[in-house]
């Protein structure tokens, strides 16, 4: 009996070890099909990756007087752009789509091409369009049709007393055995009434004598019968014709910046600015980190004039008008919200050769500005350094410096 129940014992044995052969034989090809399936997967979520769908750009028009070459606005596609006889493209020639559906460069525009396209006038002169020709308005210190010869004593090449457009003759009418006459609008009558002639009025100079209202915010010319404004290189008359506004050639790439450098616009023109970081000196070095700020490299724990020198470095570069009225607040500068490590802060002007026409003053808890006090005439290039310490329970923690230029414009707008 004892033998029986030893072969009976066995045969289940053998039977469970076939029964887990098989359920490890269906495990195995469960997990080859899983592991086969991630595969799958994977290979396509890799191919999705490196083969982004096609982007496109929104349909570009040609501009007025101007043509357009390219009707493709799929990524890296191009869009060329030409203006007709007689105008000047204004803006980029070529716009490339680009990978986030956004064209490069600037929108287009022809703009009419006279005789001022050539810049004419030398020395500063501004050039003027009008009575079928062009004139040079030249600064105080020159004359000559293109503001090419020093003044002197020698009369101007342009003047009113020798162009026939300045005087008329009179409309004259037969009124009871008496003749009237009158003068255009813009003209006075000048010499007797049999033969009068009637000649331009200077707006430009009657407002100037008389110290009424301004007429123009830079140069008034006069014209036959009227007067007109202009402003000087680097700004556009606006459409109230007397005010003056900056052209910003940054924005338009009307600048010469080489790369490396950045363009600053100013009052009537450009700076191209290089932000350099200070030299390593002794245990003190510093990385630039963007191009307007540098940031100090780890200092040993025991050098104190490495933990005392400035953590940060930023330049910042303002245009200002020339005799702006004071007081100006021109920069502020904050700690970062909710900063760790520091409860009160301490600002002052720290260096700069022209310190003198700013005072700091703290306008919250955690921030200062910089307030203009003392108004320089333009042209004029002012630096000041300011400083920002951070204390902890009254013991130095850190120190951040700005440095500032304020470019200032000739002009007063």
């Amino acid at each position: 009996q004892s033998c029986l129940s030893r072969q009976q014992l066995l045969a289940a044995i053998r039977q469970m070890q076939q029964l887990l052969k098989g359920q490890e034989t269906r495990f195995s090809e469960g997990l080859r099909a899983v592991r086969s399936r991630l595969s799958t997967i994977h290979a396509s979520l890799a191919k999705a990756a490196l083969e982004p769908p096609a982007a496109s750009c929104p349909a570009l028009q040609a501009p007025a007087d101007g043509r357009k070459f390219g009707s493709k606005y799929l990524v890296d596609h191009e869009v060329h752009f030409a203006c007709d006889p007689g105008f000047q493209l204004l803006g980029s020639g070529t716009r490339t789509c680009q990978a986030d559906g956004s064209w490069t460069g600037q929108e287009p525009r022809c703009a009419e091409i006279g005789e001022c396209s050539s810049s004419p006038c030398q020395n500063g002169g501004t050039c003027l369009e009008g009575l079928g020709r062009s004139k040079c308005l030249c600064p105080p210190q020159w004359t000559g049709s293109s503001c090419q010869y020093q003044a002197q004593t020698a009369p101007p090449s342009w003047s009113v007393t020798d162009d026939p457009a300045f005087s008329r003759q009179p409309r004259c009418a037969q009124i009871a055995q008496t003749q009237q006459c009158s003068c255009d609008p813009g003209f006075h009558m000048s010499g007797t009434a049999s033969n009068g002639i009637c000649q331009d009025l200077n707006e430009c100079e009657v407002y100037q004598q008389e110290g009424g209202p301004r007429l123009c915010a830079h140069a008034c010319v006069n014209i036959p019968g009227s007067f007109r404004c202009s402003c000087p290189a680097g700004y556009v008359l606006l459409g109230d014709g007397k005010s003056c506004q900056d052209i910003d050639e940054c924005s338009l790439s009307q600048d010469n910046c080489t790369s490396g450098s950045t363009c600053i616009n100013t009052g009537g023109g450009f700076q191209c600015v290089t932000p350099r970081c200070p030299p390593a000196a002794g245990n003190v070095s510093y990385v630039k980190t963007s191009p307007f700020q540098c940031e100090r490299n780890p200092c040993p724990m025991e050098s104190r004039s490495c933990h005392q020198a400035p953590k940060t470095i930023s330049f910042h570069y303002l245009p200002l008008p020339s005799k702006l009225r004071t007081p100006a607040p021109l920069f502020r500068m904050a700690a970062a919200p909710g900063r760790p490590g520091a409860d009160s802060l301490r600002f002052g002007i720290a260096g700069g050769k022209d310190g003198g026409h700013f005072v700091v003053q703290r306008s919250e808890r955690h921030a200062g500005e910089l307030i203009l006090v003392q108004s320089p005439r333009g042209p004029r290039t002012l630096r000041v350094d300011v400083d920002m310490a951070e204390y902890l329970e009254r013991v130095f923690q850190a120190k951040h410096l700005s440095k500032i230029t304020v470019f200032v414009s000739p002009y007063e707008f």
